[in-house]
């Protein structure tokens, strides 16, 4: 069995998380998700869902195996647990590859990485773009409107 685990933050799930997961389960034969702790996410503004939410949506989605929350203090705990064949990276997750696989092998993880491409299809394909447009259509000057 082949087992592939892609790893995000899945702060409001939309197209282009679907097409991460589903590219990412086409490498093997069981798909593995990491949803990233609140407390790790700090290399983009904090998640608007909590984690435990945003686990019960990965989990929900059928192209999905397994879910479940990053380790808080080390990212390689789940993976060392899970023991993939593959790692997938999405288009814009700030990974040096090359330097992820060093670090893969120093914990004697063999997993091969691969950079799963952007969403090209129409609709919204980021958390921030579908946040501006809630603001812009639901709020006036920060104010909630009925």
């Amino acid at each position: 069995m082949r087992r592939v685990v892609a790893t995000g933050t899945f702060d409001i799930l939309h197209p282009g998380h679907v097409y991460y997961l589903e590219a990412s389960r086409t490498l093997g034969d069981e798909l593995h998700v990491i949803v990233a702790r609140d407390t790790n996410v700090k290399h983009k503004p904090a998640p608007v869902i909590p984690e435990s939410q945003r686990l019960r949506m990965v989990q929900a989605l059928k192209v999905v195996d397994h879910a479940r929350l990053g380790d808080e203090h080390d990212m390689f705990v789940p993976i060392e647990a899970i023991r993939p064949d593959v790692i997938t990276i999405g288009f814009n997750q700030h990974f040096d590859l090359e330097k992820l696989k060093s670090m893969l092998r120093e914990r004697g993880i063999r997993s091969e990485v691969t950079r799963i491409g952007a969403y090209q299809g129409d609709g919204y394909c980021s958390s921030r773009a579908i946040m501006e447009t809630i603001i812009k259509k639901r709020c006036i000057e920060g104010k909630p409107q009925e």
